[in-house]
């Protein structure tokens, strides 16, 4: 196996940063054989005329920018990142490519990962949330914690978690381009009626092929029209209502009841201390 050194391209060494002399000597070329995809790898869907299209760029130019990579053992070693130009190498017929070989715990190699796809800012958003959720789930980050790791707001670290409680088609549509994020934000706005009112949703935005202004509007009129209306207060009985004009007129307060002649509640509001001290002098006289 050849070792040859390159010139970095400017990217992931800002995440460790390194000088333009460390560039050159952790460069080195690896047999392509000797690569091993990453399971934990983010991305779970490459577009096949994407990776053509980089695969003649390779041809061409080579590989700009070397993969980075961890040692497994056995003369083996891990994508971390660059897992697309690695099967762009495999497709233009390369033996060898230029990678950095680095020492990462799991939890800095996952973050890595997502980080070098987020920045690219063509990960699917679907395997984007699935990734945060993983870092999450396997090493108990907080959302802020995700955030700050991976230089997001918590915001959007939140908004993202949210996809994943869409029903299955739905993210299904979302991970294959159907769907944007901003379309299933939408969806998500009627998650209180129903899965399959999500579903209908999805699939009316997705054959209409609306924008996203256009799909909320449509998902905060479904969400006005579902509301149901209130309904009025029953009627107080006649002597009840008798009652109530009574205690109005001795106390001075606004009065309120609710319930029969057997059962119910009196509720007395006042707008001003002198009221309640109005009404705290009436009790003492009937005290009295």
């Amino acid at each position: 196996m050849a070792k040859k050194t390159h010139g970095l391209g400017r990217g992931l060494d800002s995440l460790f940063q390194m000088t333009e002399e460390d560039e050159t000597l952790l460069v080195r070329e690896i047999d392509i054989g000797e690569l091993d995809p990453n399971p934990g790898q983010p991305r779970k869907q490459f577009n096949e005329t994407g990776l053509e299209e980089l695969a003649d760029s390779v041809r061409e130019q080579g590989i700009l920018q070397p993969l980075l990579v961890v040692a497994t053992g056995n003369g083996r070693y891990r994508i971390v990142a660059g897992e697309r130009r690695f099967r762009a190498a495999r497709k233009a017929g390369l033996s060898t490519v230029p990678c950095i070989v680095r020492d990462l715990d799991e939890a800095r190699e996952m973050e890595v990962a997502l980080i070098e796809n987020l920045q690219r800012e063509d990960l699917n958003p679907l395997d984007e949330a699935l990734g945060i959720k993983m870092l999450m789930d396997q090493y108990g980050y907080t959302q802020e914690k995700a955030a700050q790791r991976i230089g997001k707001n918590r915001s959007t670290i939140a908004n993202s978690q949210r996809l994943l409680t869409l029903p299955e088609e739905v993210m299904n549509m979302l991970r294959d381009g159907r769907l944007t994020a901003g379309h299933a934000r939408a969806v998500l706005s009627i998650r209180d009626q129903g899965e399959e009112a999500q579903i209908e949703m999805a699939r009316r935005i997705s054959e209409e092929k609306m924008n996203v202004r256009k799909a909320e509007d449509l998902t905060s009129r479904k969400k006005a029209g579902s509301k149901k209306p209130r309904k009025e207060a029953p009627r107080l009985q006649a002597e009840l209502a008798d009652i109530r004009e009574t205690i109005r007129l001795k106390t001075g307060l606004r009065c309120e009841m609710a319930g029969s002649d057997e059962k119910g509640t009196i509720t007395l509001s006042y707008g001003t201390r002198g009221e309640l001290e109005l009404l705290l002098e009436r009790l003492n006289q009937i005290s009295e």
